[in-house]
């Protein structure tokens, strides 16, 4: 009977259900999409890891644990003859050293353009070996047979344009290699979107190594050993001193690299979804709340003749269930197109992966049902509960439910506390030294204030709406008057609809305000810290001599500034504790002239005469002055002693990092080991016309593509847009709980349409006109919005504002507030709010005047 009962009153009500079937829908596609998407990117880069790796691997040694990896470092290698040496091993029936490295690009002669992926997916550059498991196959042309000729895969090629006997050029840290192209190789799974060059053996080592030698030498058995039993083979063979990684134990390193590189966007989008799911929430329960109240009568007949607490609240959770259900089923099928979707977004920026294979594993649907149902049956059991306590002749007498006088004391102490709680967090974060203690502090006080302001919701509608609304009788008269009071009847569910507005806003401020920030702090810095008057930057390939060169050469330059980034070097401090810090080798006329950032204390020119120059978070945690002697060590047993000469204040442009001169690094780093050069800078001549020079710049640069060259305005527009690329990324995501919260104005409307049926009778019958109704629903809703609005801004900017204090260090020391968006905003919510009540305005205005009266 309470299945046979949940199933009429759930078909019965099917048009109300409907939007809050379309946000469960919503919120599981999201999840759902994600999934799919994480688990297609994995398979496609496991299956080709499985087609194509060694049965072993013999690799350069593991850096020691306190060794870094420097950024442009000389790829690690094995000798030549090592090779030989694992042939000889038992079991192993082929051997080939191969040569293949990611510090070169491709660059088409003809065009000056890129060849290949400008970001995602890497450029490769090595040997052509033929392996049992080769990832690709000639299809055209012919392996390379001299040092002249490059074999190019057919993907890169079809997009550069590029077929047999063009022209492609390698560039890389030795400089500029000419080749033409002799083969074209198709790869023989899917491929993820690299591209993939070839030289003849010797060629390879020479131009991408410098040496004969090899970055991996990989074997393969002959079958009667297991690749476990070769390994231990292998290593007895060779010792310890090489790394020697069986097939599974490649594609488990490869598919965790790779892993790591999607895990950002794969959290960021269940993140979303999680917010889209608490935005659904409200729109559930208020659809319940609604439907519940409706039904009060129905329900007290139900207790009436037996019904139990326990059954009235099973009734409406089955309802609930079924929804949940519906709307999983639904949600997982628009989470395929989701999946798509991405994948197509990964493909503009790089990645080549196919929708047509789709990786739709159990947890795809394990997540989307939990999800789907949890969240839908957790929202309806708050109004089950309620509809439960109706003491049957109540709910026969009247309509409503009691008043919860207890209720509202205990929503008023839990939402100050809450708010309280959260807002004294914010100011602790805003306040804190350390920018990770704010960070921990930031975090708590949004949830908790957010939390706090969804709790307070109810409570605040009433004082709010009539100040917003205080207008509205004197613009619209008594439809104006109506809305108003319409809007402050049910606080408990204006407060729940506006709350779901409220968290797409606030997101959308919040964000709009750090990005602000970012933006003004890097002009701010570059205005007061840049004396150079151009940046030019290098792409995948570090920057070479002929590039400086070239800039040099360049009517209009005064001179040229390089910087060589050591990262996370290790310094002994003077107690004898080790500590790491990002190390910048710098020429003697770095700082000055051409950077002049603020110090705290020392001397800037200090650094051009053999002494260290660290930040002030350094100085501060490891108790540094200047005077102090700290001993630097570069690695491989280099080490130097060095005086601490200048304090850079925090928060600079600069960041928290440490400077040492290039003379006091010539000292004892050969040149030949240094660092590459990854960023230069260059300096107008006295006199010469900026903009014109940066034209010069430009041309004299054309055949280096990899290369950006800009001005500071110029720079200060890369940075606005890198920050605004992301910022665009968050709105579109938020764009989905906004959706979702216009859904919940909609059907709370709707609802309230409905339930007030008889009442919207009686005004057309005491002379209201459809006009004046219809914009009595309209002005209802823009007042709903207007209140989520509201408090999403005032706690956007809460957030943005704590946010800017915590990273004020980090280089965020310009608080900017973008007061167009916070007024776009407004105005988008008093569109919201009418878009939203053209329906339920349409529905109400069509009522028949008479059955609206009669209606019981």
């Amino acid at each position: 009977m309470l299945l046979r009962t949940s199933l009429r009153s759930f078909f019965a009500h099917k048009g109300r259900m409907a939007l809050s079937l379309i946000a469960v829908v919503l919120s599981v596609a999201f999840v759902s999409g994600t999934l799919v998407f994480s688990n297609t990117a994995t398979s496609t880069f496991s299956k080709l890891f499985a087609a194509t790796a060694s049965d072993i691997s013999v690799q350069p040694p593991k850096p020691a644990d306190d060794e870094e990896p420097q950024a442009g470092d000389k790829p690690a290698t094995v000798p030549a003859p090592l090779a030989q040496q694992v042939a000889s091993v038992p079991g192993v029936k082929t051997a080939i050293g191969q040569v293949m490295v990611g510090n070169a690009i491709l660059v088409n002669p003809a065009t000056n353009k890129l060849v290949g992926p400008t970001s995602g997916a890497p450029t490769l550059v090595g040997n052509w070996t033929d392996t049992p498991r080769n990832p690709v196959k000639i299809t055209s042309g012919h392996v390379p047979q001299n040092s002249g000729e490059l074999v190019l895969d057919a993907d890169t090629a079809k997009k550069a344009g590029l077929g047999i006997g063009d022209k492609v050029r390698v560039d890389n840290a030795t400089g500029q290699h000419p080749y033409t192209i002799a083969g074209i190789a198709t790869f023989t799974t899917t491929n993820p979107g690299a591209a993939l060059a070839f030289l003849d053996t010797a060629t390879a080592q020479q131009v991408l190594l410098g040496e004969q030698a090899y970055t991996s030498v990989e074997a393969f058995g002959d079958g009667s050993r297991s690749n476990d039993r070769l390994k231990a083979d292998t290593l007895a063979e060779l010792g310890s001193r090489y790394q020697v990684k069986t097939a599974a134990e490649q594609k488990a390193d490869n598919t965790k690299a790779i892993g790591s590189g999607l895990d950002f966007m794969k959290y960021a989008m269940l993140g979303f979804a999680g917010i889209s799911l608490i935005v659904g929430g409200f729109l559930i329960i208020n659809t319940f709340s609604m439907l519940v109240a409706q039904r009060t009568r129905e329900i007290g007949l139900l207790r009436a003749i037996g019904g139990s607490r326990r059954q009235v609240n099973g009734s409406v959770l089955v309802e609930a269930l079924i929804l949940g259900v519906l709307g999983s089923t639904l949600g997982v099928a628009v989470g395929l197109g989701v999946a798509v979707g991405l994948i197509k977004l990964m493909n503009a920026i790089g990645m080549d992966l196919k929708a047509s294979d789709l990786e739709v594993g159990p947890d795809v649907f394990v997540a989307g049902y939990a999800v789907g149902i949890l969240i839908t049956v957790v929202a309806a059991w708050i109004p089950a509960r309620r509809a439960s306590r109706i003491a049957p002749m109540a709910a026969l007498r009247d309509h409503g439910t009691p008043a919860e006088a207890r209720s509202n004391l205990v929503r008023t102490v839990l939402g100050v506390l809450l708010t309280g709680g959260g807002a004294g967090l914010l100011v602790l974060a805003g306040t804190a030294d350390r920018a990770g203690t704010g960070g921990q502090l930031l975090g708590l006080g949004l949830l908790l204030t957010l939390i706090g302001f969804v709790v307070l919701g109810p409570l605040l509608a009433t004082v709010v709406i009539k100040v917003l609304g205080a207008l509205l009788p004197a613009l619209f008269g008594p439809s104006g008057k109506l809305a108003q009071r319409n809007a402050m009847r049910n606080p408990r569910r204006t407060g729940a609809t506006a709350a779901a507005l409220m968290i797409g806003l606030a997101l959308v401020i919040g964000s709009s305000v750090f990005s602000s920030s970012a933006v003004s702090s890097a002009s701010v810095q570059i205005d007061r810290s840049v004396g150079v008057d151009y940046i030019i930057s290098g792409g995948q390939a570090p920057v070479t001599a002929e590039m400086m060169d070239a800039v040099k050469r360049t009517p209009g330059i005064d001179h040229v500034t390089t910087q060589e980034n050591l990262l996370r070097t290790k310094v002994q401090l003077p107690g004898g504790q080790n500590a790491r810090t990002d190390l910048t080798a710098v020429p003697a006329s770095f700082f000055g002239s051409d950077f002049h950032p603020t110090v705290s204390s020392g001397a800037m020119d200090s650094i051009g005469r053999g002494s260290l120059g660290i930040g002030e978070t350094f100085a501060e945690d490891h108790g540094l002055k200047v005077g102090d002697r700290v001993t630097v060590d570069y690695g491989k047993g280099r080490t130097q002693t060095l005086p601490v000469g200048v304090v850079f204040q925090k928060g600079g442009l600069l960041g928290d990092g440490s400077f040492v001169g290039l003379d006091a690094l010539a000292q004892v780093v050969p040149a030949a080991e240094q660092p590459p050069v990854w960023t230069f800078f260059a300096k107008a001549a006295p006199g010469a016309d900026v903009g014109r020079t940066l034209t010069a710049l430009q041309e004299a640069l054309q055949q280096y593509p990899q290369l950006t060259v800009k001005d500071q305005a110029g720079y200060k527009e890369l940075v606005q847009s890198q920050v605004n690329t992301l910022l665009y990324l968050i709105y579109g995501l938020v764009g989905l709980s906004i959706t979702v919260a216009v859904l919940g104005v909609v059907n709370t409307l709707a609802l309230s349409v409905v339930e007030r049926t008889r009442e919207i009778g009686l005004l057309r019958a005491i002379g209201i006109s459809r006009r004046q109704l219809r914009r009595m629903i309209r002005l209802e809703s823009v007042v709903i919005a207007l209140f989520g609005a509201v408090l999403g801004t005032g706690l956007g900017l809460a957030w943005g504002v704590t946010a800017q204090r915590v990273l004020r260090d980090q280089g965020l020391g310009t608080l900017s507030v973008p007061t167009t968006t916070v007024v776009v905003t407004l105005v988008s919510s008093v569109v919201i709010g009418l878009v939203a009540a053209l329906v339920p305005a349409f529905r109400a205005g069509r009522m028949n005047v008479l059955a609206a009266i009669a209606t019981d």
